[in-house]
């Protein structure tokens, strides 16, 4: 019966750690000025299939009906909670461009934000990466910046490993401040 007792005084604890860890991002993104991470919607497989065209989604992982969803959760989270936002910027592969169609409708392309996983792009992520961070040393604003992303944009920018849809806040420096993984 102790131990029972327990584990479920540590799941508790565990979820008012979540909510409570979920308010102290929402306070900070109403705040404005951050820079949000976010890894694209569930796209199911892994890296992109060997005939990948940019120019044509058939021939890239695309959302499911599940990322699709999740993608309007995520934009419900920043309308629901009254999070202002200066700009959306979208990698060009499609999942990307879904995930921030389905979440905030507007958004522009930024090539520095494309996946560099397969080797068929690694070639480009030295200059991807002095791009995003030459642009992002430039941003100002005290709205908040999104940036609908790979998982290997993210890992290289903020040594930060993530799920599908997870949110990743982050000031001016690049300093964590926490993350939504909810959707």
């Amino acid at each position: 019966m102790h131990k029972k007792l327990l584990i479920i005084l540590s799941i508790f604890t565990l979820l008012l750690t979540n909510v409570k860890s979920d308010e102290i991002v929402i306070k900070q993104l109403k705040k404005g000025g951050n820079i949000v991470f976010i890894r694209h919607a569930i796209a199911p497989g892994g890296g992109d299939p060997e005939n990948f065209r940019l120019n044509d989604c058939s021939t890239q992982r695309n959302l499911d009906s599940q990322g699709i969803e999740q993608s309007k959760k995520m934009g419900l989270f920043f309308q629901q909670n009254n999070i202002p936002i200066d700009k959306v910027l979208s990698s060009e592969w499609c999942r990307c461009k879904d995930t921030a169609k389905f979440a905030f409708k507007d958004y522009e392309t930024f090539n520095a934000l494309n996946s560099f996983f397969s080797s068929k792009f690694e070639k480009n992520k030295e200059k991807q990466m002095k791009d995003l961070n030459k642009f992002l040393n430039n941003w100002e604003s005290n709205k908040n910046l999104i940036l609908i992303t790979h998982y290997v944009v993210i890992l290289e920018s903020l040594n930060k490993t993530v799920s599908s849809g997870e949110i990743v806040v982050v000031d001016k420096n690049l300093n964590y401040i926490g993350s939504v993984k909810k959707y």
